[in-house]
């Protein structure tokens, strides 16, 4: 399929739109960067064990959405003793099939001592995956603003 679009207008448009909507992605993305890298810094680490998986089919989908599979994904629940001296137990954010974590297996913990609830097994997906996904999203969407701009200037007929 085939796109005609007529005039400068909207070729600057299509350029806009995707600039704008690409840099709102990539500075989402910087923002959830600053939120782990700051987490990162006021963390205290402590060692915890995976002590069960929670196996769930709902993927946190809203109503009427449904993925094309739906194998369970085992979610680790982490205990661990914070500072001062409490067991807590949370249940890891990301869900993986395989599961990535098993069970008794040791796991380096993050969490913050004014809120060690919001704990965070310290691993690449959980601190980063965010920022990539909508870092990466915004970069490519400017890109392909960039590249439509180079091909419309390209296109234009020059005047003399």
């Amino acid at each position: 399929m085939r796109v005609r679009v007529r005039g400068q207008a909207a070729h600057r448009w299509i350029v806009f739109g995707l600039t704008a909507f690409g840099g709102l992605f990539l500075v989402l993305g910087l923002v959830f960067a600053g939120v782990s890298v700051s987490y990162l810094t006021d963390a205290e680490r402590a060692r915890g064990t995976v002590v069960d998986l929670e196996w769930r089919t709902d993927h946190g989908h809203s109503v009427g959405r449904r993925r094309g599979d739906d194998d369970p994904v085992a979610y680790a629940v982490v205990a661990f003793t914070s500072a001062d001296g409490t067991r807590r137990t949370f249940e890891d954010s990301g869900g993986s099939n395989p599961p990535a974590y098993e069970k008794g297996e040791q796991v380096e913990v993050l969490y913050r001592a004014d809120s060690p609830e919001d704990a965070r097994i310290n691993g690449f997906f959980s601190l980063w995956l965010l920022p990539l996904i909508f870092g990466g999203a915004g970069l490519l969407i400017m890109i392909a603003g960039a590249v439509v701009a180079v091909v419309a200037r390209r296109r234009r007929p020059r005047v003399r």
